[in-house]
């Protein structure tokens, strides 16, 4: 396929304005894009491991949810040596690398998505304040200890942070994938029994205590959802695609 196109193509599906304005640097990191494209790489992140996997299967293109570049260019070059000297690497290599992250996070059929259809949420819609957050109803009431042994199988992770300060049964679930932990006020505006995101800080648990509201914090890891999602939207575009996933990471051990 026609790499212009197929870029152009995700470019209309998560437009780039999308992102995150100062920080989210979103488009392509390394190389260029390929006049063709017949083999695709995904994966969370690009980093040694997936670096070694790309040598031998020599994709035309990498399809990354986090951006290699998490900031202007330039000054993580200068502070980053372990960035600096794969990013030797991988142009030596010459790989192509292009990242979709706040952008694929926010729009339809995005990260978020994705976990919600995870999680067989109904009747979903985008937070009235905060469209990045997604905000729907379970099958039946849960107890809110069932729903993270539930939440934690369908988002397949190991271990979950509870916050346990809110209702007691849960049904109205609002969720957005990664470190969204300090967008909570919107899921309380939503009227939601939970929130769940990631990357919860010390001071932000103390105020949803205060608030008598319950929050659910996984690990980011959650996210390795966009290889798979990637994966059927590529499809979808042209089904002769030749794509590997890369599914490497795994969350922290719990002792």
């Amino acid at each position: 396929m026609n790499g212009y196109k197929l870029i152009s193509i995700l470019g209309k599906k998560f437009p780039k304005r999308i992102a995150i304005k100062y920080h989210d640097y979103v488009g392509l990191m390394t190389g260029k894009i390929p006049g063709e494209v017949n083999k695709i790489l995904l994966c969370l992140d690009y980093d040694e491991e997936v670096h070694e996997i790309a040598k031998k299967y020599k994709p035309d293109l990498v399809l990354t949810h986090h951006p290699y570049f998490y900031g202007d260019k330039k000054w993580v070059l200068e502070n980053y040596s372990f960035k600096k000297d794969l990013y030797e690497e991988i142009n030596k290599e010459g790989i192509n690398i292009f990242s979709m992250h706040t952008n694929f996070d926010e729009c339809k059929d995005g990260m978020n998505d994705a976990l919600v259809e995870a999680l067989n949420l109904k009747d979903v819609y985008c937070a009235s304040n905060y469209p990045m957050m997604r905000v729907g109803y379970l099958s039946s009431e849960m107890d809110i200890e069932d729903f993270v042994r539930y939440a934690k199988k369908c988002l397949k992770v190991n271990y979950g942070l509870l916050v346990n300060a809110g209702k007691r049964n849960i049904r109205k679930v609002a969720i957005i994938g990664g470190g969204g932990a300090n967008e909570y006020p919107h899921a309380i505006e939503e009227n939601a029994d939970i929130y769940v995101s990631g990357d919860m800080s010390h001071h932000v648990r103390r105020e949803i205590i205060s608030l008598k509201f319950n929050y659910l914090d996984l690990p980011h890891e959650i996210e390795k959802i966009f290889i798979y999602q990637m994966k059927k939207i590529l499809l979808s575009i042209e089904p002769n695609l030749d794509i590997l996933c890369v599914d490497h990471e795994k969350e922290p051990t719990v002792l």
